[in-house]
């Protein structure tokens, strides 16, 4: 059988020349390898809440074990619309304005699929989760990309420049895409912020993507504000969401996107030919999920926040200059300290010598030499994991002394 690298250049397609697999997952695997622990990717090593696992087995039980309806169940469309009314005052129609997907993934890579033409052009906040690079060149659109600038202060917040988010608006733009709380920075948009962005959307009659799957994990006051609910967005902005983090439940793969009738019509096409569906009987119990008490949100946050005060502590003592996230769970680092060449290099020493996995933090940007001096932890873990994590930097520490 020939190798894959003695095909011909014809069998494959240009787009996949563009980026890589995952470093993330790539990470785990390291991880798995060299029996580190794991504070690169973003999944919990705890359980999941005991009456949304109970909800799943009583599905399965229940025979609700064939396919659910292409675009969603029922029962999870309307919690959804539930969900959306009561904490950020967005009416949404279940029957009409949303799409139950595989995950938050799939719903998009199928609404850039959906709304995105060859030409294109989405705009893309740097440093940026590492699939929304590839899912817009997959569409046929160019990614844009605008700087985040690291705070200066742990009192401060990541930042960018109102007149470079200006300059990335063209006659080509079609969208613009917003993970807030943000995966890798933890920054939480402001209502000014997305005010800001809401004006150049309305003004260069561009869509607004968000990726809001960390919507509940708020540290320091923050809030976190749907872009959907300012005024003049609802007709103009796909919300993407889902179970992974809010739930723990990062391996059920049940996302959805809410947006107008006529886009999610769209979204619902491509998500027909990309998946069916999303597995039926954890949609039933991600609908008894959106319907946990407010207490339940308050309590995970509060969690997040001792695993992260617990973390970063030990991160700086170790030699790190730690970025505080204000949401989502993770932290993106400084190296600088340790005079490494590279993340890549950095990380390689952390996993296989001290024991634990980062990101690498040149996977979050277009230019790698952007990200060459930060690398990203993630703490939605057990605080026993960040106790033996903490017990390994103290051998970067004393280590880093030698150097």
């Amino acid at each position: 059988m020939a190798q894959i690298s003695a095909l011909p250049k014809h069998f494959l397609s240009d787009k996949v020349e563009h980026f890589t697999e995952s470093v993330i997952r790539e990470m785990t695997r390291q991880a798995m390898q060299y029996g580190a622990v794991n504070l690169a990717q973003g999944f919990p090593d705890f359980s999941a809440p005991e009456e949304i696992k109970r909800a799943a087995q009583e599905a399965i039980a229940a025979d609700i074990n064939q396919y659910a309806i292409t675009w969603g169940a029922k029962s999870l469309r309307n919690a959804i619309a539930q969900k959306m009314q009561e904490w950020q005052g967005i009416e949404v129609d279940p029957e009409r304005e949303v799409v139950v997907c595989c995950g938050s993934t799939e719903a998009m890579i199928a609404t850039l699929l959906a709304v995105c033409n060859k030409g294109d052009e989405v705009v893309v906040f740097e440093p940026f989760y590492e699939n929304y690079g590839p899912d817009s060149i997959l569409s046929g659109a160019r990614p844009r990309f605008v700087s985040l600038r690291p705070p200066a202060s742990a009192r401060d917040e990541w930042t960018f420049d109102a007149q470079e988010l200006r300059e990335a608006f063209q006659p080509q733009t079609k969208a613009i895409i917003v993970n807030t709380p943000n995966n890798p920075t933890g920054k939480v948009f402001t209502r000014k912020e997305l005010e800001l962005i809401r004006d150049l959307c309305v003004e260069y009659n561009v869509l607004a993507i968000t990726d809001e799957i960390y919507e509940h994990i708020l540290y320091d006051g923050t809030e976190h504000i749907s872009i959907a609910r300012l005024d003049g967005m609802k007709e103009r902005t796909i919300t993407i969401n889902g179970l992974s983090k809010s739930y723990s439940v990062t391996g059920w793969r049940v996302g959805w996107a809410v947006a107008p009738a006529a886009i999610t019509n769209a979204i619902r096409k491509v998500h027909d030919f990309l998946t069916v569906g999303a597995p039926a009987p954890l949609q039933e119990a991600g609908a008894a999920a959106l319907n946990l008490p407010a207490s339940y949100y308050r309590e995970l946050a509060e969690r997040y926040r001792t695993r992260r005060d617990h973390l970063i502590p030990a991160l700086e003592k170790a030699g790190f200059r730690c970025y505080p996230p204000r949401g989502a769970y993770y932290v993106m680092t400084d190296i600088s300290a340790f005079g490494y060449a590279s993340d890549m290099e950095f990380a390689a020493y952390l996993v296989k010598d001290i024991g634990i996995a980062c990101v690498p933090g040149s996977s979050f940007y277009k230019h790698p030499r952007d990200g060459a001096q930060q690398v990203r932890f993630a703490f939605c873990k057990k605080p026993e994991t960040i106790d033996e994590a903490a017990r390994r930097l103290e051998k970067l520490s004393r280590l880093s002394r030698y150097r």
